[in-house]
């Protein structure tokens, strides 16, 4: 079984499909940490972050892999653990340009569903429902004001020790300036699939959110 949880930067895609790959025993495949990783391998080179042929010759060299470390999923470029550098302001800021070039997006829709297989998955990100996995059986459009999701990446950032000298009015701004550059892009913009159903987490605790897609997924397990 697949269930493909889009939505925008910060609407608690990652942390309900951590949740819910856990409860149903599904294998969890985070998109957008694999982008992250593009940008970290872009930086480590020395690389413009608009400069494709050279991300993906670095890409090669490096390799991207996710493992799963004492129950928790971590990010690593050759044999670097990158899972707390991907989360850094830096790389926040310059993702969306990385992830924006077609030839990254097309290495990497070939690795998640290489890593798909054969197996039940939940992979969120921007464009899981609409290209990576068109026919999930389960799509999840999920949602949340700028605002809340700006506090919502303040705390992430606080928990995990990462220090940012933003405001929360500036993390604000830069969210709704990636929404707007991942909304545009021309290969795969983040974009609702016609058959998505969409979920508006601004108000809901995480259990609900979790609660909320697990009974859609049971309701299509039913159907199988």
């Amino acid at each position: 079984m697949q269930v493909a949880i889009d939505g925008p930067a910060s609407a608690g895609k990652s942390t309900v499909a951590k949740i819910i790959a856990q409860k149903l025993d599904f294998i969890y495949i985070d998109t957008g940490a694999m982008y992250r990783a593009c940008t970290v391998i872009a930086r480590s080179h020395h690389l413009d972050y608009g400069d494709e042929a050279g991300i993906l010759k670095a890409i090669d060299q490096d390799g991207i892999e996710l493992k799963a470390v004492n129950g928790e999923q971590k990010v690593f470029a050759g044999t670097k653990d990158i899972s707390r550098e991907i989360r850094t302001p830096e790389i926040s800021a310059n993702v969306s340009q990385v992830s924006a070039l077609a030839g990254v997006r097309a290495k990497m829709v070939i690795l998640q569903r290489q890593m798909a297989g054969k197996v039940n998955v939940i992979m969120d990100g921007r464009d899981i429902g609409t290209t990576v996995l068109p026919d999930a059986e389960v799509k999840i459009f999920l949602v949340a004001t700028p605002r809340s999701r700006a506090e919502r990446r303040m705390l992430d950032l606080q928990e995990r020790g990462i220090k940012s000298n933003k405001t929360v009015d500036e993390i604000e701004q830069d969210i709704a300036d990636r929404d707007y550059k991942d909304s545009h892009r021309e290969i795969s913009p983040l974009k609702k699939a016609s058959d998505a159903i969409e979920i508006d987490t601004t108000t809901m605790s995480i259990d609900q959110v979790v609660a909320a897609i697990l009974a859609k997924i049971k309701k299509s397990q039913k159907k199988l």
